[in-house]
């Protein structure tokens, strides 16, 4: 079996989600000596956990103009909206691409647009269900805004949802990212916003599958119209 076919089948396990494999590990033991059954349970939360946490390789298109996805999930909103406040980014409406991510999708966010990580901004919120609209606006969350080298500023909000408590984001101010790096991971369950500014084009439809760093947003430099789609 050659390299490349291990990298896609076994996917590495991201640094934070040890602590949480060896939590539910430590206990699976404990219970298998105490009564066998509940070990075996112990051990699928256990698995499960390593599954959450995996971290798998990428490849992401490069070309000048693109904006990738930033989360895997599901699109659930594609509407025009302000950018978050706090980034000081204006008041105008831009397509806002809204991508909700389950409990079973990986949840390691990366860039979605290579450049300066010019701001992020933490603001606390209610823990509401992130495939609704009021998430972007009263849920926990993290803004990130980004100056690329070409382009207008593109903004991205990592928020937390009904189950996910806890965003973490490893990118600091004036830090330069490439497109499709990683910053860091939302847990277990959430919703990521990306805002996407003319003349930026989106290129995805409600109910479409994102891949995080694979899965091209909108094109800086594309002509067609909005893309319509059906699910079949």
């Amino acid at each position: 079996m050659t390299a490349p076919m291990l990298r896609r089948m076994l996917a590495p396990v991201h640094p934070d989600g040890w602590k949480f494999i060896a939590a539910a590990a430590v206990p699976t033991l404990i219970l298998f000596l105490l009564w066998a059954p509940l070990g075996w349970v112990g051990l699928i939360l256990t698995l499960w956990m390593g599954y959450f946490f995996r971290d798998p390789w990428r490849v992401t298109p490069t070309r000048p103009g693109l904006i990738v996805s930033p989360a895997d999930g599901i699109v659930v909103a594609l509407a025009p909206a302000p950018p978050p406040p706090e980034l000081a980014m204006g008041s105008e409406p831009v397509p806002r691409i809204g991508i909700f991510l389950n409990l079973f999708d990986v949840h390691v966010a990366r860039a979605p647009v290579g450049g300066r990580l010019a701001a992020r901004r933490y603001t606390k919120g209610r823990f509401v269900n992130a495939s609704l609209d009021k998430a972007s606006e009263h849920n926990e969350r993290l803004a990130v805004r980004m100056v690329p080298e070409e382009g207008p500023d593109i903004a991205f909000v990592l928020i937390a949802g009904l189950v996910a408590r806890r965003i973490v984001c490893l990118a600091y101010e004036g830090q330069r990212l490439a497109v499709g790096e990683r910053i860091g991971l939302i847990r277990f369950g959430s919703r990521v916003d990306v805002y996407c500014p003319p003349p930026y084009v989106p290129l995805v439809v409600s109910g479409q599958r994102m891949v995080a760093g694979e899965t091209v947003l909108a094109d800086r430099v594309a002509t067609e119209p909005p893309r319509q789609g059906f699910a079949h």
